[in-house]
């Protein structure tokens, strides 16, 4: 049995990712910051609620010693736990404003990571898949063709450009663990006010491709529902 954990999971992505990956018979954790929120979702799944405030280190090793005690392993880590953050003018924006989105959006990733290590290198076939985005890539927020040369997010969009070459670090470092990242691309989400053009189904399909292929199909990729991403 594959054992999941997907941060961020209450709603949206994560949400919708715990659901198809409980259909594919993983194990999963849903993992949440709002305990009521995350109860709740977990509880409309069937699956367990893990309380894990990715910005906060007692409560991420919290979460981490939590599964420990109770399913001892983790086979896939999903860092999905993401924010857009304060929408100001380029010209408002200040250094905590700047905090809070890579303290969620980056700086989580590495916590998570770092306190699951241990549980990751229990598992036969480990694999961390990190949320991303294709705002974080130069080609395609320069290509007039693409939605993501239309949007402005001076904050957002380099905090996921971090995401993704983390991955590739990660990936390097980490030789034992696939290590991936993921586009989930134009979604319709709260992150959007759900004006996104693909349905969150659409929108999970290259986290539960992560999540379900082999062993060997690579390591510090990135890719969308349709391949691999140009970034």
């Amino acid at each position: 049995m594959t054992i999941t954990f997907i941060t961020g999971a209450n709603k949206g992505l994560g949400f919708e990712t715990a659901r198809r990956l409980r259909d594919l018979g993983h194990t999963v954790l849903l993992g949440a910051r709002d305990p009521g929120r995350g109860r709740a979702a977990a509880g409309e799944l069937g699956v367990r609620f893990v309380r894990i405030d990715v910005t906060d280190d007692a409560s991420v090793a919290a979460a981490a010693a939590d599964v420990a005690a109770h399913e001892g392993r983790v086979d896939v880590l999903v860092n999905n736990a993401g924010i857009i953050g304060r929408r100001l003018p380029a010209e408002e924006l200040t250094g905590d404003v700047a905090a809070e989105v890579f303290q969620t959006n980056v700086v989580g990733i590495v916590r998570v990571t770092g306190a699951f290590l241990p549980l990751l290198r229990r598992s036969e076939r480990p694999a961390i898949i990190n949320v991303s985005s294709g705002m974080g890539s130069f080609a395609l927020t320069h290509d007039p063709d693409r939605v993501e040369s239309k949007v402005v997010s001076p904050l957002y969009a380099p905090s996921k450009a971090a995401v993704t070459m983390l991955t590739t670090q990660y990936a390097k470092a980490l030789p034992g663990i696939r290590v991936n990242a993921a586009d989930p691309g134009y979604t319709a989400t709260d992150l959007n006010g759900h004006s996104g053009t693909q349905t969150v189904t659409e929108g999970t399909d290259a986290i539960v491709t992560l999540a379900t292929e082999g062993t060997d199909a690579g390591t510090g990729r990135f890719i969308d529902r349709f391949g691999p991403m140009r970034w």
